[in-house]
């Protein structure tokens, strides 16, 4: 059996609104749902808030429906960057499960698909794309692990971003041909989560093949996921943490004088 995921949750200062949409979301089926903090750094006096703790949102997480385990809830962080020094990884970043960036011209775009340290790219769908998706950029993106967001809550909320999601999810699809897409809610409501098979066939619309239209929400996700532990890894292969000194390397360190009086005592 699949394991549905949804990495786009917005979050919330609302507490009551934000498990009524994570409830729903474990009602539908899926295994893992991400908080996202979506920042815009143009904007002035916002800075990057420290992601919720988890525990603070449910004493017991509802449990998946067809399941019996609780649903699983992570922290991401999208920065929406319309200048190079609007992403600038700082030691903020290393409390969120997942850090995406949506750009919002070409020149980003490139920058994110082949140097950022991101797991997510976002892709417009309530505006025109303001420019073309170029092959070498989304290549290397997917050489790199890099997986692009496609938000389904827009086409919801409006016919005319209807019309933009599918489009711009189009082109990306012809350039892309259906590798590394996931597709999320972007919701902020419960009413605007849809279950996981609606979305796959939504994916079909995107023009997805089924099995990456079933993949954006199932297999794909997990990558993510996977792509993220590497941030704080080499590869996810080493993992470096401080080793706290003993007794003797702390005399060891000490200047000939102080370790004079410690040998002394």
């Amino acid at each position: 059996m699949s394991v549905f995921m949804d990495l786009n949750i917005i979050s919330s200062h609302d507490k009551n609104k934000l498990t009524s949409i994570i409830e729903t979301a474990a009602h539908l089926g899926y295994s893992t749902v991400a908080i996202n903090y979506v920042i815009e750094p143009q904007k002035k006096k916002q800075e990057i808030p420290k992601p919720q703790s988890v525990s603070d949102i449910f004493e017991k997480f509802p449990m998946v429906q067809g399941k019996s385990t609780p649903i699983k809830v992570l922290n991401r962080l999208t920065i929406v960057a319309s200048d190079a020094s609007h992403f600038r990884p700082t030691n903020e970043y290393k409390l969120f499960d997942l850090v995406a960036v949506y750009p919002k011209t070409e020149k980003l775009f490139h920058a994110a698909c082949m140097t950022f340290d991101v797991d997510i790219i976002c892709i417009a769908v309530g505006e025109r794309q303001p420019f073309h998706f170029k092959r070498a950029p989304v290549n290397g993106a997917i050489d790199r692990g890099v997986f692009f967001d496609i938000s389904y809550t827009a086409a919801i909320r409006d016919s005319s971003m209807r019309r933009y999601t599918i489009a711009n999810a189009t082109c990306l699809m012809e350039v892309c041909k259906g590798k590394n897409i996931i597709i999320s809610s972007g919701a902020e409501k419960s009413l605007e989560m849809r279950g996981p098979y609606d979305i796959a066939n939504l994916g079909l619309v995107f023009g997805l093949s089924e099995g990456d239209a079933k993949a954006a929400v199932s297999t794909n996700c997990r990558s993510v996921l996977l792509h993220g532990e590497t941030r704080a890894t080499a590869s996810g292969v080493v993992y470096t943490m401080k080793k706290p000194h003993t007794l003797e390397e702390q005399i060891e360190d000490k200047p000939a004088s102080k370790k004079a009086k410690t040998e002394t005592a």
